[in-house]
């Protein structure tokens, strides 16, 4: 029996008494079999991403997600596995003087969204991790704009304990991660920056790339066993989600019946 596994319809109520819920994911990613890039390329991870957090109140019961130390990690180790070198920084400014950059990634988390055990019916917990990964050329202007989401869910017992949503919020990070990590390679910047290019922005062509805005699709609530006994969490995980979007991609539509970008 997994240690988050809680009986009860009271459980809810009595972490509501204790203060709420709150998590810190760090998810561990494998090790990811992809060709490097021969680039040198900075990180930057400004103050406000570093200590994000999510909080909100649902059914009496107050949840805080702090994702700013786990996502760092994770955007650490995205870049180390697919460029040459990376340099990390904390402010645009220190970055913007280091030498022999080719660009600068600032992933940054827009939305997180979540379904407790209590909406979903009880079987599963549900997270979505909506990203917003900023190409900055080495003076710190920006580049490009890429958008990816991460889905993610944990199998649950209780209608309020952390074990499981600690386990979705990790598993949708690892499948942002897992998608940026395949599909960055066949896009166009990764190919210029294999060349050796110092990005340039061109303020014509980077307005074209910032109109060529895509949507992305909002945190899906799949129905419980109890009503479709057939489904499974985690049986359709990402299978409707968005890809990463090259510059005028169209994003495939999901396939139907779906439960659960460039900008």
């Amino acid at each position: 029996m997994r240690r988050w596994q809680l009986a009860g319809a009271g459980v809810a109520m009595l972490l509501a008494g204790c203060g709420g819920v709150t998590i810190a994911p760090t998810p561990v990613l494998p090790k990811a079999l992809v060709q490097e890039i021969p680039a040198t390329v900075g990180l930057l991870v400004p103050a406000d991403q570093s200590a994000y957090a999510h909080s909100e109140t649902r059914a009496g019961v107050v949840w805080s997600v702090a994702l700013g130390q786990g996502q760092q990690a994770v955007a650490r180790e995205v870049l180390d596995s697919l460029f040459r070198e990376v340099r990390e920084f904390s402010e645009l400014e220190t970055a913007r003087k280091s030498e022999g950059l080719q660009a600068i990634f600032e992933p940054r988390i827009e939305q997180y969204s979540f379904a407790t055990a209590q909406e979903t019916g009880g079987d599963y917990v549900a997270v979505t991790i909506r990203y917003r990964i900023n190409v900055l050329a080495p003076d710190g202007v920006r580049y490009d704009s890429l958008t990816l989401t991460g889905y993610g869910t944990g199998i649950a017992e209780g209608f309020g304990s952390g074990g499981p949503m600690d386990e979705a919020t990790r598993a949708a990070m690892r499948d942002a991660a897992a998608k940026f990590l395949t599909q960055f390679p066949d896009l166009p910047l990764a190919k210029e920056l294999s060349a050796g290019t110092r990005l340039v922005a061109d303020p014509v062509e980077v307005e074209t790339r910032l109109a060529a805005a895509l949507d992305i699709e909002a945190l899906p609530i799949r129905e419980s066993r109890r009503s479709n006994p057939a489904w499974r969490p985690g049986s359709a995980m990402g299978s409707g989600a968005p890809p990463l979007s090259a510059p005028g991609a169209v994003t495939p539509a999901p396939a139907v019946p779906a439960s659960p970008s460039e900008s």
